[in-house]
């Protein structure tokens, strides 16, 4: 397919559309699958078509009529020997007319429905019947395209580089005999051209052992890939950090004591920092399991071997809680603390920038700003993300302190933690993680009250509203959650301001703040401040407050419209109460009539507080590609697998990929270069 210095015209045009689907050699076009086929084999008599039924018919056209002014509509009346059926097209072209003149033969492929005066086919696919034109002896495939890009021209293409690619097979006969798959080459020519005797639910379904074969090709793609990044990563050398002094010293400091699950992940990231290799370690623990903790040790260990730490957060909100509660944790005679973000005013990031370029800043928190080229730390030996899949693959590979994704993946200058309160289903953690060490903190801090979720519809939203003076009057402390800060009549969706006031003058004189994203940093930040300190005893509050706030008080939420959030957000919401002694209650208001995918969210998050259980059914619901932070890299991460249908191949790729493969490199480099050809680095992020 590659192009020459002497392609001519047309062919440099169609290898340029060709590009814009990302098939730029061989291997992107034997890999770029059919999403459907269509039954072109044979010819259905007439009466024998039902309604719902895609089928091919043939006949002879007997009547042609348009009507309508402004959209005209073309008409005909396809006749075979056992019956008639109309044919409509809307918006036709003139060579359309020509082939359903009267006394046409042709052929018509399309839904049968049921009309107005009988069954009718709208907008079928036409092709000339007369003379020898034989039936296609193979199911004939549609393929993802573009505009400018025909199926036709696909079929050509494809059918061609079928005919030149010449793939060793990746697995051995006794190997693909256990797992009940095909020869790569054959599984390959099967979906491109199923004969008609292949049960369409299989493939539909992606279920056929064709299927099965190229999935867990694109899988042990992945395994290998990640795993080469490991062992680059387990060759490169870093200076160790082994001074546990000041974590030690910060643990007597501490009002309460480290949890087992806690001190168990604490000993694996010691252990790490500890040996000359990078670490690369994800941290995951649900909502209030003390990560934060955790972290602070880690940022210790490194500064008491004299190394700076960056940590960055996904919003100014979470990067100020962290700041403030490690400031207060550590003091200057542990660490000295900055913090760094997008609002400041210049002078004040200049200043700060300069004080980490001289070494004079132990610990700098912040948001994206952290990994800002004017950022450049003096001996930085630990990088913290927490919340990692909120950030793009490029802003986490950018914070690992080289510039470029592909230098940022094999070139990592300093030990990375990454922290998640969404836990990684298991098929994702094999799959997408497998390059890293997983720490689980699967277990919650004394005296977590467990949250009673409620679920009640937007027309009982004053009864809330009278609940809540009660609960003020015990002392307790309120969240109320709105999704935005302004009016969209699209969504019709009550904003944060509106519930300000409306809650303002139904609770007074109890005050009522507000926070959202535009306000200046400086008035969030009191805001917070006060709540925190029991001054305010409502918030009400946009999503910035979904992760970081800890107020133990706050024992209710209301989030309204709760149809608008995704599973991982309610549940971190959640999370922020149920952290104190009190009871605790989360309302979900919804507003009806609820998606079939609303229903299901809040289903989900009404009979579950488990953050992993919660995660897999998000999985489900969402695809890898949010959980991941993958879309802001624009490259699809998996082309044809699906972590939860194909968990069953995931482990197996990821055995095959640590075994077999593993001490086959000529087997295991083309299977990397058909699939992830200029994707490596991201999927290593």
């Amino acid at each position: 397919m590659a192009g020459s210095r002497g392609a001519r015209p047309a062919a440099s045009e169609r290898l340029s559309r060709l590009a814009r689907l990302g098939l730029r050699c061989d291997d992107d076009l034997a890999l770029h699958l059919p999403l459907r086929y269509l039954d072109l084999t044979r010819v259905v008599p007439i009466a024998q078509a039902r309604t719902g039924d895609e089928v091919q018919i043939e006949g002879v056209i007997r009547r042609q009529e348009i009507t309508g002014r402004g959209r005209r509509v073309l008409s005909a009346e396809l006749e075979d020997d056992s019956g008639r059926m109309a044919l409509r097209l809307f918006n036709f072209y003139p060579s359309q007319l020509r082939q359903l003149a009267v006394g046409q033969r042709v052929r018509a492929f399309g839904q049968v429905r049921a009309g107005l005066f009988g069954a009718e086919m709208t907008h079928p696919t036409l092709r000339p019947a007369g003379g020898p034109a034989a039936l296609p002896a193979r199911l004939t495939p549609v393929y993802p395209a573009a505009a400018g890009i025909s199926q036709a021209l696909l079929r050509t293409e494809i059918a061609a580089a079928l005919s030149r690619i010449h793939w060793p097979e990746p697995l051995t006969e006794t190997q693909r005999q256990r797992l009940g798959l095909m020869p790569l080459r054959a599984a390959l020519q099967l979906l491109h051209e199923p004969p008609p005797e292949v049960s369409r639910t299989s493939l539909d379904e992606r279920s056929h052992p064709a299927w099965r074969t190229l999935i867990l090709d694109e899988l042990l793609a992945q395994q290998l890939s990640l795993r080469e990044a490991r062992e680059r990563r387990a060759a490169l050398r870093v200076e160790a950090l082994a001074d546990t002094g000041r974590a030690q010293a910060l643990l007597g400091r501490l009002p309460f004591r480290l949890t087992g699950a806690q001190q168990r992940v604490w000993a694996e990231i010691a252990a790490d920092l500890a040996r000359d290799r990078p670490m690369n370690r994800l941290l995951q623990g649900d909502v209030g399991s003390g990560k934060t903790v955790v972290a602070a040790l880690a940022a210790l260990q490194a500064v008491g071997s004299g190394r700076q730490v960056a940590l960055m957060a996904p919003t100014e909100i979470l990067a100020e809680q962290h700041h403030r509660k490690l400031a207060a944790w550590l003091d200057d005679s542990l660490a000295r603390v900055a913090w760094l973000s997008g609002s400041m005013k210049e002078s004040d990031k200049r200043a700060v920038r300069a004080a980490v370029a001289a070494g004079e800043v132990d610990l700098l928190i912040g948001t994206h700003a952290l990994i800002q080229d004017s950022v450049a730390f003096a001996r930085l030996g630990l990088a913290i993300v927490d919340e990692q899949h909120r950030f793009g693959v490029a802003q986490r590979l950018a914070l690992r302190g080289v510039g470029s994704p592909a230098e940022a993946a094999s070139v990592p200058v300093a030990h990375q933690l990454m922290m998640s309160a969404t836990p990684i289903p298991r098929s994702l953690a094999m799959s997408y993680y497998a390059d890293l060490d997983v720490s689980v903190i699967d277990e919650l801090p004394p005296g977590r009250q467990p949250v009673v979720t409620r679920l009640v519809e937007m027309g009982r939203r004053e009864r809330v509203i009278s609940a809540i003076g009660p609960a003020l009057t015990e002392g307790r402390q309120v969240y109320w959650v709105c999704p935005l800060i302004e009016e969209s009549e699209a969504l019709d969706l009550q904003t944060a301001i509106d519930a300000h006031a409306t809650l303002s003058a139904a609770l007074a004189p109890w005050p009522v703040g507000l926070v959202h994203g535009r306000l200046a940093p400086a008035e969030k930040a009191a805001t917070m401040a006060a709540f925190a300190a029991g001054e305010l005893r409502v918030l009400v509050a946009t999503t910035v407050i979904e992760v970081g706030v800890d107020v133990p008080n706050a024992s209710l939420m209301v989030i309204e419209h709760a149809e608008r959030f995704g599973l991982a957000q309610l549940h971190q919401l959640r999370g922020r109460v149920g952290r104190g002694s009190a009871d605790s209650v989360c309302v979900l208001l919804y507003r009806n009539p609820l998606s079939d995918t609303a229903r299901e969210r809040l289903r989900i998050i009404f009979e579950s507080q488990d953050g992993f259980e919660i995660a897999r059914r998000d999985l489900q619901l969402r695809g890898p590609g949010e959980l991941l932070g993958a879309r802001q890299s624009g490259l699809p991460m998996l082309r044809h697998a699906d972590l939860d249908r194909d968990a069953e191949l995931v482990a197996c790729a990821r055995d095959l990929a640590a075994g077999p493969l593993a001490a086959q490199p000529e087997r295991a480099a083309p299977i990397v270069a058909r699939w992830l050809a200029g994707r490596g680095a991201f999927a290593q992020a």
